[in-house]
């Protein structure tokens, strides 16, 4: 069902990106992103659609399918209650995940591919990866969902609405919304300072419709400086493969070189950046051990 939403939105999707586009042609004090980086989002988005057909196969939907399973209780979607319900247990389930992506670089190994343009525009919206293991570990975000009872079918299609409510804030041509919407409301200002690589916009503003968790958790910044886009160590490649991989690669590098499994899991699950720390040499002393004579 959830496919099928994406495929509805595509005309939709296309349209607005080709205003977007016209419009920064027509603004060039305001130009929003290259051809070629536009080109290779939605070039990753496509390939990524291709890769979808395979995750299917290889990754079935177990976990939240043995909760829903498991739990005792089983909402009924047709009370209206329910659909309120869903839409903030399945945004506060995105916001967790979300910040998984940030801080476990397993994840972070997928999720930086979003981020890895040093553009932000709507193509940056569809920059999303696909087949790289370990992404599928986020779906646990959602097991609270599970266990009150909403049906499967119903978190999977509350998750598309989230993510093309997500779609139109990927924009710089619309400034701060009113007072109330910027409290409440994820808006382009907020996802703005999200994909900003700057402090103090690092590794904020996780949100995915509802920015009060953010300011609830500790993860909320303002857009008050000019954003820098793109990740901390950009990778100035627009080969879609390389993107999609590039951190991927880069983990299992620093995998391969480390010394102990300490180190090894490190590079897995701890955060991005996280090196592990230098083993303390040995003291050298200048006495002789006790009991030697000459």
């Amino acid at each position: 069902m959830s496919s099928g939403l994406f495929l509805y939105a595509l005309p939709a999707f296309a349209v607005l990106m080709l205003v977007e586009w016209v419009g920064y042609r027509l603004d060039p004090d305001r130009r929003g992103g290259t051809v070629r980086d536009s080109a290779t989002s939605i070039s990753i988005y496509l390939l990524g659609r291709v890769g979808k057909l395979f995750e299917r196969f290889l990754v079935p939907f177990s976990i939240l399918g043995a909760a829903v399973a498991l739990t005792p209780w089983h909402l009924n979607p047709h009370s209206w209650w329910v659909w309120v319900l869903g839409l903030v247990v399945t945004d506060f389930c995105y916001y967790w995940a979300h910040r998984a992506d940030h801080r476990i670089r397993l994840l972070w190994a997928g999720h930086s591919v979003h981020h890895s343009s040093q553009q932000f525009n709507l193509t940056t919206a569809v920059r999303l990866p696909w087949l790289i293991p370990g992404t599928f570990l986020r779906s646990a975000a959602w097991i609270p969902a599970a266990l009150i009872g909403l049906p499967l079918w119903m978190i999977f299609l509350l998750q598309s609405i989230g993510l093309l409510y997500q779609f139109p804030i990927h924009t710089q041509r619309i400034g701060k919304l009113p007072a109330a919407i910027e409290y409440v409301f994820n808006t382009p200002s907020h996802h703005r300072v999200h994909h900003g690589s700057n402090n103090p916009y690092l590794d904020k503003n996780y949100a995915g419709i509802l920015v009060i968790w953010d300011r609830m958790f500790g993860s909320y910044a303002e857009e008050l400086e000019p954003v820098r886009y793109g990740l901390t160590k950009n990778i100035d490649t627009h080969n879609p493969i390389k993107v999609n991989y590039h951190e991927f690669v880069r983990m299992l590098s620093d995998v391969r070189h480390a010394h102990t499994w300490r180190a090894r899991l490190g590079h897995i699950f701890a955060p991005p950046g996280w090196t592990p720390e230098p083993v303390a040499a040995h003291p050298v002393t200048t006495r002789e051990p006790v009991g030697v004579t000459e």
